[in-house]
């Protein structure tokens, strides 16, 4: 609950859906998906047809985190490209109908890989064309026209680092529970190392890395649909391709409450993903420390924020609490990244 308010008014959901144009069969039943620490996510049925419905947590100091009104609007604006996306529904985002916006996509039948004994049945054949899928994808959009799927105007990618590097400090001060050296100085490395040139411009994903893909149940090289778009936006593409290889360390662990498929040991390292990603779309990664250091900053801050919103007792889970235990570490590799001497 939130207040007097359930955290999905299926009533009104049904609503929504005949308002947008749904054909729906009877009435509506949800359940919470599992996995999630940020937005809160349900499968709706109504006897025949399924669909997703997401929603912020009840509570928590980081709102750019939980826009499931930006994801589902980046999500619309991709439906014919390269990228592959879950089908859009419906979105509501008047506060007093839900207590928050609610977006609605249609379900897509397939798995998400969120564990390593899920990758245990995979050679590493599968397990390599499976990162070289994943990573394709991200290339592809990277590529994708902004102007040509009318998003313009949807991110400012003028100043974009020097506003995430504030960006992310303005979140650590809210929802940090101890002040850490480390985090001041990473924060002050960052702004003094603050690339010149602007980097290449387009669709930011803001979270991608495996379990934020749905893969064909009997495939997992095919990638079905990305999800989890709500951090998407215009800016520097080389952020998205520095925090894919940051999310490979060990300290993913911490921050997802299980042995994490994408820290595995089996799959290719951090480096190697950007490398084959600068393969696939022919470019150079310019001024890398700087884009990994600030990674580290950001996965940092959003492990605190899980803690924090566990602490509220919005949490999707009673495992999220240790999540910032990954947060020295992740500080301590933004600072190596930048170590000059």
């Amino acid at each position: 609950m939130s207040g007097d308010r359930p955290l999905l008014d299926l009533v009104a959901l049904h609503a929504l859906l005949v308002e947008g144009g749904v054909t729906v069969a009877g009435p509506l039943e949800a359940g919470l998906l599992s996995g999630g620490k940020s937005n809160l996510t349900y499968v709706v049925s109504d006897g025949v047809s399924r669909w997703v419905a997401r929603r912020p947590p009840a509570s928590g100091l980081t709102p750019s985190a939980h826009d499931v009104a930006r994801e589902w609007r980046v999500t619309r604006a991709l439906r014919h490209s390269r990228v592959p996306v879950a089908p859009t529904v419906v979105l509501c985002e008047d506060p007093s109908v839900f207590g928050a916006p609610v977006a609605v996509v249609e379900y897509v039948e397939g798995q998400v890989v969120r564990t390593r004994p899920q990758l245990r049945g995979h050679s590493s054949d599968e397990l390599r064309a499976c990162t070289d899928a994943l990573v394709g994808v991200l290339a592809d959009l990277h590529a994708v026209d902004v102007d040509e799927v009318e998003l313009d105007g949807f991110g400012r990618p003028e100043g974009f680092l020097e506003r995430q590097v504030g960006l992310w400090w303005r979140q650590w001060t809210k929802v940090r529970q101890n002040d850490l050296p480390d985090a001041t100085q990473l924060h002050r490395v960052l702004r003094s190392a603050l690339p010149t040139t602007p980097g290449a411009v387009g669709i930011v994903h803001g979270d991608y890395r495996i379990d934020n893909t749905l893969l064909a149940v009997d495939d997992i090289t095919t990638v079905l649909a990305v999800v989890d778009w709500e951090l998407a936006t215009i800016g520097d593409v080389l952020t998205d391709v520095a925090l894919m290889a940051v999310y490979r360390q060990p300290e993913l662990d911490a921050i997802l409450g299980v042995e994490a498929a994408w820290a595995s040991d089996r799959l290719p390292s951090g480096d190697d993903l950007a490398h084959s990603y600068a393969l696939m779309r022919g470019v150079d990664l310019p001024h890398w420390p700087f884009y990994l250091a600030l990674a580290n900053f950001k996965l940092a801050v959003i492990a605190q924020g899980i803690s924090y919103r566990a602490r509220q007792g919005a949490a999707a889970d009673a495992s999220a609490a240790g999540a910032e235990e990954a947060v020295p570490e992740l500080l301590a590799a933004g600072l190596r990244a930048l170590r000059t001497d």
